[in-house]
């Protein structure tokens, strides 16, 4: 009986979950879908952010991580219980990020492909200079 019980908790929870792999649209930037860009300080200040992008980095300059951390100011920003969608530089770090956060924390999550380089060299959308 626990086994069924739980096999139902895990099913059900997976149907709350969602991901969904997308370029970006200048419609996701009008919408009200928010945007975490989880690039690096570093990049944010080189290379700007775009229109309302909410600025919450994953891994530092130095490839290391802290969940915990990142969590906690994703969860502060960001109503995950709603979709929201990440974006990195190329869409190499958001891919190893975004099924995670689906599988394990059951968030509605949309992997933008192509990240940044994409949005501003392809589409030439518009960055705007980060400020702390």
């Amino acid at each position: 009986m626990k086994k069924i019980i739980l096999l139902l908790l895990l099913l059900s929870a997976s149907l709350f979950a969602e991901l969904k792999n997308a370029y970006i649209t200048q419609d996701m930037l009008t919408s009200s879908l928010p945007i975490v860009d989880i690039r690096t300080v570093g990049e944010w200040k080189s290379e700007g952010l775009l229109k309302d992008a909410i600025p919450i980095e994953f891994f530092n300059e130095k490839g290391k991580y802290n969940i915990n951390v990142f969590l906690k100011e994703l969860n502060a920003k960001v109503d995950t219980t709603k979709p929201f969608a990440i974006i990195c530089h190329t869409g190499s770090r958001t891919s190893m990020i975004a099924p995670w956060m689906s599988q394990k924390l059951n968030y509605k999550v949309i992997n933008i492909l192509g990240g940044m380089e994409y949005a501003t060299k392809g589409l030439k959308m518009k960055v705007y200079p980060y400020k702390k």
